[in-house]
């Protein structure tokens, strides 16, 4: 009896996935790490068959753990890292080029320069701001640095996509090329009003619109994963980017609830219902995957990204050697009161909300001779609840009723420390829940919801457990002074090497 549901979670960093029975209960889980590769500064990528390789070890292993064979996977939901563009060949489906990720600042000069000629349309239409942050560009790179590539995809040999695409791709054998209106709205060429991809856009950016698969709701049926893959055929009926899976998962299903994920970056969206709000010139207007009674008309978020968050702890380990384990940084943080005086400002690809500013890298100040380990591991947390509270302080600019509490979840979650600390940076309540593979989670429940599993929107919103509540407990108001006087120095620093 097929009675499962399979959440492919495409992430930067690793590719997971995650078995869930009808009640929404975890069966399995099973992660491969993904490589990633920094060619030259600024620039990030991974190998594309390495993202499709490792997503379906991932699944393989985790049908084997929960089930033992795929005849019991009901339906499969998609969730991905967005923004990472890929192009391939329509027939063999092989990429012409890595996988350009979502922090790569290798078209940051096009982005200024689209910036100059369509920056209004591109606010008014897309709900976002022309940076290298977004697909579209990332697309246009590829076609231009890949032999022969806009003569091929001129003659229809090529696509283009974003992972949630290239997985399709893979898993159903290149019989679908398509995408939601989640990661369609992280392109920079897709109109959130209309509906559709834009044409102005799409030129303005040097990408043809052949090359894009057809954009579809959230909660739907987007094709079949062919048997050699999983074991048995099984139907796809759900694909959201991760955050707005993570908001699905988090219940936050009408206007007013916020959740943040902390993974490689931590992003921040709230939920406005049917009606989009924005542009706002800090935040990014986007698509939500659903909202209550009509899951497949089109719904609307807020959303505010902090590029460094989980990337900035892996520096910690990999490039400085404090930490042996990611999970280390808590124990190391815990071991001091303070941060000493140190102040940490992260931004390894520049800031996202609500600055947007590419060049700003990161920047530690206050290091005293008495400064150790320990500081410098608080420092990056707080550093991390501080940029969180610039967005959150920035959305209470333009929603209204008040934000009372933080939703939270993603690897990082699961430290206490760092969600005591934005409590106290916060001043107001931070809820872990007690499934906090809320991505995955959301995911499956979509898929679940087009399977009949649930019968709407509202009635997944019982999936979602609180665990753990953290009340303010102390005040860090000083620390978030000197705090901001770092992050304006490395904004200048930012703005004189532009």
């Amino acid at each position: 009896m097929a009675d499962l549901l399979l959440a492919l979670d495409q992430g930067t960093s690793s590719s997971r996935a995650l078995l869930f029975d009808r009640e929404a209960r975890l069966v399995s889980a099973h992660q491969v790490a993904l490589p990633i590769q920094f060619p030259q500064p600024g620039w990030v990528e991974q190998d594309a068959n390495a993202i499709w390789t490792t997503q379906r070890e991932a699944a393989r292993a985790a049908i084997e753990a929960g089930c033992g064979a795929g005849d019991r996977i009901l339906a499969i939901g998609i969730t991905n890292q967005r923004e990472t563009a890929i192009v391939w060949e329509r027939e063999t489906l092989e990429p012409i080029g890595p996988a350009i990720v979502w922090q790569c600042r290798r078209t940051a000069a096009a982005s200024s320069d689209l910036a100059a000629s369509l920056d209004t349309e591109i606010r008014q239409r897309t709900g976002l701001v022309a940076d290298a942050y977004f697909s579209g560009l990332k697309i246009a790179w590829l076609l231009d640095h890949a032999p022969g590539a806009r003569a091929r995809a001129d003659a229809g040999d090529l696509v283009a996509g974003t992972v949630d695409s290239w997985l399709l791709a893979k898993l159903t054998d290149g019989a679908v090329h398509a995408t939601d209106r989640t990661n369609a709205s992280r392109t920079l060429l897709y109109d959130i009003h209309r509906d559709a991809w834009d044409a102005e856009l799409a030129t303005g950016q040097r990408v043809p619109l052949d090359l894009l698969g057809s954009v579809q709701p959230s909660l739907g049926e987007f094709g079949v994963a062919q048997e050699r893959h999983l074991g048995r055929e099984v139907p796809i009926l759900a694909m959201a980017g991760d955050q707005q899976a993570a908001l699905f998962g988090q219940a936050c299903h009408e206007p007013g609830a916020v959740k943040a994920t902390y993974g490689t970056g931590a992003f921040l969206l709230t939920h406005t219902g049917s009606e989009a709000v924005g542009p706002h010139p800090g935040l990014l207007t986007t698509t939500a995957a659903a909202t209550t009674g009509a899951p497949d008309q089109p719904a609307f978020a807020l959303e505010g990204s902090v590029f460094t968050a989980g990337s900035l702890v892996q520096w910690l380990r990999d490039g400085l050697g404090l930490i042996e384990t990611s999970d280390e940084i808590e124990q190391l943080a815990r071991a001091t009161a303070d941060s000493g005086g140190v102040s940490l400002v992260p931004a390894f690809t520049g800031l996202g909300a609500p600055h947007w500013e590419s060049e700003t890298r990161t920047m530690i100040a206050g290091i005293s001779r008495g400064t150790a380990a320990p500081h410098l591991a608080r420092a990056a947390l707080e550093g991390v609840a501080f940029r969180v509270r610039e967005v959150v302080e920035a959305m209470e600019g333009v929603i209204d009723p008040p934000i009372e509490e933080l939703r939270v979840d993603g690897g990082a979650a699961r430290n206490d420390l760092l969600l005591q600390i934005q409590a106290n940076a916060l001043q107001r309540a931070v809820v872990r829940p007690k499934q906090t593979e809320t991505t995955a989670l959301g995911v499956a429940l979509m898929a679940g919801v087009v399977a009949g599993v649930w019968p709407d929107v509202e009635s997944t919103a019982a999936a979602w457990r609180p665990d753990v509540r953290f009340e303010p407990a102390g005040d860090l108001e000083a620390a978030y002074t000197r705090w901001e006087a770092t992050r304006d120095a490395a904004l200048h620093l930012g703005r004189i090497a532009e």
